[in-house]
């Protein structure tokens, strides 16, 4: 590696970015998290009378806006299609009945939720084997789709509460999403919490005032629904109480996941801001300055200092640094040391 600074133009954006440059960053980060737009890179290769030649990276499925028409139609066809088997088996059901379409949909719910509260329940071969394939697709729909769809729409919430927070202060739209981006767990963690808290409320109200449960039995109905414990003692058997838990049961039992989910991320993420700043706050040793020394010429450059604290902050590995070594030699094609346009 080079000695001077001067010698390592690709790590000039990160030597001197301004407030501007970081701005824009936290920006496009902002809109590209989780399930924005891809991310659609390029790089310049070479000026042309003033022009800039550049090549397009390709995007990836995984990062591809969130279609929330297509969450809908997969979550409409799972319930459609669940209730209309339920429907066709209804004779095949025991329990505790109100009206057969509502019933249908209320236990494709349950199901789907695994909740199973007992009170209506497969008594045949065919209607055991279609609750077993639904049960698999639907912990299938809300692990994956669902899931990421409220965490999308949770991730909508952040710059709300953040301007709420401050609302008697003066934050231009970058400082907001700065914010955002250096809290967003914190802030997920919050709105899932404060949501699932309202949710509990209504079903808790809901449940005392139709079902005619006291409070506590509401109450304890409503924790053994949204943890899908779902003991069977207490349930909605009335036509108003299954058409409310038909939606209530599936939002409760997905916002709580996502509490939980944005709690572990949340410890996991203070333990790497933790090491984060351990690394970059140590003082550094003789032995540092060796392991740093990647090239051997017995003097650290700003990209050799660079890879050592990333390596430090768990952020890369040998493996990581060995992959895109080889793929730099593949594309050196003149043994250089470097890249160029003829190289390409």
């Amino acid at each position: 590696m080079a000695n001077n600074d001067a010698e390592d133009p690709l790590l000039q954006p990160f030597v001197d970015s301004s407030n501007e440059f970081n701005k824009k960053n936290a920006m496009k980060r902002r809109r590209h998290n989780g399930f924005g737009n891809a991310l659609s890179k390029s790089i310049p290769l070479h000026h042309e009378n003033d022009k800039v030649t550049t090549y397009q990276y390709p995007e990836f499925g995984l990062q591809q806006k969130l279609n929330f028409n297509r969450v809908l139609l997969f979550l409409a066809a799972y319930v459609g299609i669940g209730a209309l088997c339920f429907f066709f088996v209804r004779d095949q059901i025991n329990g505790k009945k109100t009206n057969g379409i509502l019933d249908a949909f209320y236990f494709c719910v349950v199901t789907m939720t695994t909740v199973g509260y007992g009170d209506l329940v497969p008594d045949s071969n065919v209607a055991k084997f279609l609750a077993c394939i639904l049960v698999f697709t639907g912990m299938a729909l809300v692990g994956f789709i669902l899931s990421k769809a409220a965490d999308y729409i949770l991730e909508k919430q952040e710059i709300l509460l953040v301007k709420a927070l401050h609302m008697r202060q003066k934050y231009d739209q970058a400082d907001i999403l700065k914010e955002v981006e250096a809290y967003r767990i914190e802030y997920k963690f919050l709105i899932a919490l404060s949501l699932l808290l309202l949710l509990m409320i209504i079903g808790t109200t809901f449940l005392n005032q139709i079902e005619g449960l006291n409070l506590m039995d509401a109450f304890y109905c409503v924790c053994a629904t949204i943890t899908t414990l779902g003991y069977g003692d207490k349930s909605f058997s009335t036509k108003g109480g299954r058409l409310f838990a038909s939606l209530w049961i599936l939002i409760s039992t997905l916002c709580l996941a996502q509490a939980l989910y944005y709690l572990a991320e949340l410890y996991t993420e203070r333990r790497r801001r933790s090491l984060i700043k351990w690394v970059l706050t140590r003082k550094l040793t003789i032995a540092d300055l060796e392991a740093a020394d990647l090239d051997h010429d017995r003097a650290v450059s700003v990209a050799e200092f660079i890879i050592y604290k990333l390596k430090e902050m768990g952020k890369i590995s040998e493996e990581d640094i060995a992959q895109v070594m080889e793929g730099f030699k593949a594309l050196d094609v003149d043994h250089s040391g470097t890249l160029t346009v003829a190289d390409l």
